[in-house]
């Protein structure tokens, strides 16, 4: 799936503040857009390296470090996680898991003065801030959602559930679908709202009522990827 979220913060890397300014991180309240829509999560970095995770009024605590080489290292419920700077202004965080592609993007709820609802608004405001023009509207976030195309979905065969715990989703389960035309991808049950979602990489979380909704959406993504390569 083409997103502009991933494109994004290369073009404006030079206006990036260094992630070893923790001043920028640190007693300010971060909002993760991970999951915006369902679930208010926040981030707050303490200057004596303990991190408070707030969502919907409960208080959770872990640790965070600065490692050198723009890392963060970050531990939550006894799980370690190593976070590589991306893009950091007084505004907007992003972070990359090593060895991921997708973004994790936070905003900073102690200045930012305008209402954030989905990875668009941050691209909107971000290329409004630094490129000064307007961005493009993606045409696979509402368009694509609302229009399934006449994809139909084939026959396919899925794994039982595996159990899997990461920093934003909680514990929830992984369901690996294999299509009988040889396209494969991953469903997820469980999390914050235990409902079948997907994942987009950090880009976002999206819900549905029934696994039917949720694989017949994978399976439409998977097909659009296959013909833009």
């Amino acid at each position: 799936m083409r997103t502009f979220i991933a494109d994004i913060f290369p073009k404006i890397q030079q206006f990036s503040k260094k992630l070893d300014q923790l001043t920028i991180l640190t007693n300010n309240h971060w909002v993760s857009l991970t999951d915006i829509v369902n679930s208010k999560t926040v981030f707050i970095f303490r200057s004596n390296k303990q991190i408070l995770f707030a969502e919907n009024g409960l208080v959770e605590k872990g640790s965070w470090g600065y490692l050198g080489n723009q890392s963060i290292l970050l531990e939550r419920q006894n799980q370690t996680y190593l976070l590589k700077h991306a893009f950091v202004d007084e505004d907007i965080l992003a972070l990359k898991l090593d060895s991921l592609s997708g973004y994790a993007v936070f905003i900073n709820e102690t200045k930012y003065g305008h209402e954030i609802n989905d990875m668009n608004d941050v691209v909107t405001f971000l290329e409004t801030k630094y490129i000064k023009r307007p961005v493009a509207p993606s045409t696979n976030t509402v368009k694509e959602r609302s229009n399934p195309n006449n994809i139909e979905t084939p026959t396919y065969k899925e794994t039982e559930p595996r159990e899997n715990y990461d920093l934003f989703n909680g514990k929830h389960f992984i369901i690996t679908v294999n299509f009988n035309n040889g396209l494969s991808g991953d469903v997820f049950l469980g999390g914050k709202s235990n409902r079948y979602f997907l994942q987009h990489g950090f880009n976002g979380i999206q819900y549905f009522d029934t696994k039917k909704q949720c694989v017949d959406y994978l399976y439409k993504q998977l097909h659009k990827t296959i013909n833009y390569s």
